[in-house]
């Protein structure tokens, strides 16, 4: 994979979730390896290379993770905190993208350092449109060090 592919992980235990932003990514062509994680415990040991993915090379880093909250073994906002609290995952955008409105959510996922919190629309076309928009955003628009890759983190 070169450094110009996107890797999106979606760490989202529901089905029906998975097919939809799937589809809607790849039919705007803003993905071309999307990595499908189901609990946080999985995501955690995906992105740390730990685990199953003990052989799993981090390079290159995902240039997005798209974080439900509502997750099996271990919930979104530990995995984020986890995440952002890591020098070597800490610069990597994460989008929430649930179904909760609860305001504590919305604070904590800032606080652990959410680059963006999004409400998932209950409407097909509009869960559609918002994946369309918010993938071009953080893949075509916004320019981070996950999207140069290892080389970002070895020049700091």
């Amino acid at each position: 994979m070169t450094n110009m592919e996107a890797e999106i992980l979606l760490v989202e235990d529901s089905q029906n979730d998975i097919d939809l932003t799937l589809h809607s990514l790849r039919r705007e062509n803003l993905a071309n390896r999307v990595q499908v994680l189901r609990d946080g415990e999985e995501a955690l040991d995906y992105i740390f290379c730990q685990g199953r993915f003990a052989q799993r090379n981090p390079d290159p880093v995902p240039r997005l993770i798209l974080l439900d909250l509502k997750l099996p073994k271990i919930d979104g906002l530990e995995v984020l905190r986890q995440l952002k609290s890591d020098q070597r995952t800490k610069t990597i955008p994460v989008v929430i993208i649930t179904s909760s409105r609860e305001e504590q959510d919305i604070l904590r996922g800032y606080d652990y350092g959410a680059n963006s919190y999004i409400q998932k629309p209950v409407d097909f076309d509009q869960f559609r449109s918002t994946v369309k928009t918010m993938g071009l955003y953080w893949l075509v628009v916004n320019q981070s060090l996950a999207s140069n890759g290892a080389q970002a983190a070895g020049k700091r």
